[in-house]
């Protein structure tokens, strides 16, 4: 088996620019599959962190489910609203720990010559437990009633930065859509959440925000529930609770924060399966590529051939050569293949801190299986070309 492997790698060199190019073929397929596979495994992770960053045990209520004869929009029906007393109504359902209203809208916030237009939100004093943010400064929102106003304001870190800049916020007072609020906390830095800068965002009382921006209803209600296992036992609450109180009606949407991962990972497998699909045709243009060299290889060397078998050589032992040829082609462009998607992502995730680029240790496996299944089929035919060499007539033609 040695001698096979090192008349073929000589067979190989003596022509290198063929070699390199067939080579090359299969590893711009091969990158192109990692690359893609790797680019669409980064983002599923860092969606997922992005969502779990807010517990796993996190559900939410959202207007919605729209009335309609058939037919959606203008012709469709109305939305009913959720409000303050729905909340409160959902408190009390068995099984649920922590509830924030939500109420959310665009504001200027200004102090002293100095403003920005951010996210401002009105929730509930559990707001913070709800979704896991934690105050670097000061406090959250006090306990108030729902209904009730009250003219204070926790700030996004980010906020509180370009605002007040190095000084700290804690009891001057800001205004939020040209009303005055008392900063009363700073958040903890918690980055971005699908384009949305949470940092750079403003918290008041759902009450105050409702009145701001005049709003009738709610955005949505966010609760957690004690545990994962009471989640299936506190959705159904909340939908026979929210039931009742809609006229028997189920119009509203509860989503669960497993519902939601699961969802964003069955987009990011068919976009995943997509690329990489995509990827593939690079990888059949590279079989193509070796399939034809090949070829070209066993007519080139027809005499070669004829000799080896005048030399008694089997014709098993000519099929395992050209076999063995066009397999080390397809490995070394394999190999060169994901050494360069190594080296891309290093290079991104350098160049771009937090890069979404990893690489799954089944794509590597996929991807070094794939490239010999492919020096394999694009060496079939060529090979049994030449195990059908007659000897006789190789060397006479020569």
């Amino acid at each position: 088996m040695g001698a096979l492997v090192a008349f073929a790698l000589q067979a190989l060199w003596a022509r290198p620019l063929r070699t390199v190019l067939s080579a090359l073929g299969v590893a711009v397929g091969v990158l192109a599959v990692t690359v893609l596979t790797s680019l669409g495994e980064g983002t599923r992770r860092f969606i997922l962190a992005q969502f779990t960053q807010f517990g796993t045990n996190l559900i939410a209520v959202n207007p919605g489910k729209v009335k309609t004869l058939g037919i959606p929009g203008v012709f469709g029906g109305g939305v009913q609203k959720l409000t303050l007393e729905d909340a409160e109504a959902l408190r009390r359902v068995p099984g649920v720990d922590k509830l924030t209203p939500v109420v959310m809208g665009q504001a200027r916030v200004e102090f002293g010559n100095r403003g920005r237009s951010v996210y401002v939100y009105g929730t509930g004093h559990e707001a913070n437990q709800v979704w896991r943010f934690h105050v670097a400064q000061g406090s959250y929102l006090p306990p108030i009633d729902p209904h009730r106003q009250a003219a204070v304001a926790v700030l996004g870190p980010k906020l509180a930065q370009e605002l007040f800049g190095s000084s700290s916020p804690l009891g001057q007072r800001v205004r939020i859509g040209g009303r005055p609020f008392l900063v009363i906390g700073v958040m903890e830095p918690k980055g971005r959440l699908l384009g949305f800068d949470l940092d750079d965002s403003c918290y008041i009382p759902v009450a105050s925000a409702m009145a701001l921006f005049r709003a009738a209803e709610l955005t949505e209600i966010d609760l957690t529930a004690v545990s994962a296992e009471a989640i299936p036992r506190v959705v159904v609450g909340i939908k026979t609770t929210l039931a009742a109180r809609h006229r028997g009606e189920e119009d509203f949407t509860v989503t669960t924060q497993n519902e939601m991962l699961d969802t964003l990972g069955r987009v990011m497998e068919i976009v995943t399966v997509a690329v990489s699909g995509i990827g593939g045709i690079s990888l059949l243009v590279g079989a193509i590529g070796i399939l034809t060299i090949m070829w070209i290889s066993v007519h080139e060397r027809t005499a070669e051939i004829g000799l080896l078998r005048a030399l008694g050589v089997e014709r098993s032992t000519v099929l395992a050569l050209f076999l063995l040829e066009a397999s080390l082609l397809a490995a070394a462009g394999g190999l060169l293949g994901l050494a360069a998607s190594f080296l891309l992502g290093l290079v991104l995730r350098t160049a771009i801190p937090g890069f979404p680029f990893a690489t799954p240790p089944g794509a590597v496996v996929a991807a070094l299986l794939v490239s010999a299944v492919v020096g394999l089929g694009a060496g079939v035919l060529p090979a049994r070309r030449a195990a059908q060499v007659d000897p006789i007539e190789a060397l006479r033609e020569e």
